[in-house]
Formats: C-alpha cells, sequence, structure tokens
C-alpha cells in the first residue's frame, strides 16, 4: 500500500505536467491548491462543529480525515512538481519530528 501513494503522488504529477505544463505559473497553481483543500478542510470541521447556524452539523469526522488526507495528497504531489522525491522530503520531515520529541 505504501508504495500506492507515492505512484500516485508521481503519477498525478505527470498527470498535470501533460495537461498544463510545468512553467511557474503553473508550479504557483499547484502550491496554492494546498491553501484550496485546507479550506475544505477547516469547512468540514466547522461543519463537524455545528458552527454555522443555518446549516447545522453537517459534517464527520471521516469527512475531515478525508479532507484532510487530500492537504497531504496536494502536499505531495506540489513536492514532486519542485522536482524532488516526495518519499525523501516526507521522510527527512518525520526524522526531524522525531528527533525533536524523542529528547
Amino acid at each position: 500500500m505504501d508504495e500506492l501513494i507515492w505512484n500516485a503522488a508521481r503519477a498525478a504529477r505527470a498527470w498535470l505536467d501533460a495537461a498544463n505544463g510545468t512553467d511557474q505559473t503553473e508550479l504557483t497553481c499547484r502550491i496554492l491548491k494546498l491553501s484550496e483543500e485546507a479550506g475544505e478542510a477547516a469547512g468540514a470541521w466547522i461543519g463537524v462543529l455545528g458552527q454555522n447556524p443555518r446549516k447545522g452539523v453537517t459534517h464527520s469526522h471521516e469527512e475531515v480525515a478525508a479532507e484532510l488526507a487530500d492537504v497531504v495528497f496536494t502536499a505531495l504531489v506540489a513536492i514532486e512538481s519542485l522536482g524532488l522525491d516526495a518519499r525523501s522530503v516526507v521522510t527527512a520531515c518525520a526524522a526531524k519530528v522525531e528527533s525533536r520529541i524523542a529528547r
């Protein structure tokens, strides 16, 4: 299953490259897409809390988790779009975090 994630991120990058090109504007859009996805996660959490009185409770924890997964996957595609290996970047990040909490 682990390979599915990394392979899908690379495939999504290749698909976007073919469809939209690879110039700086496209890369900017891929990075900005993270904000869009994070906003959807925030909106889903607001829906869990029922903070919109007009709508009430509209989302579940599972829906929030799915939106957060979209954020993660979008970040992986953006990393790949920078010409970097997402697995290596995420592994280095995890090692950095682990070293901070292991102190």
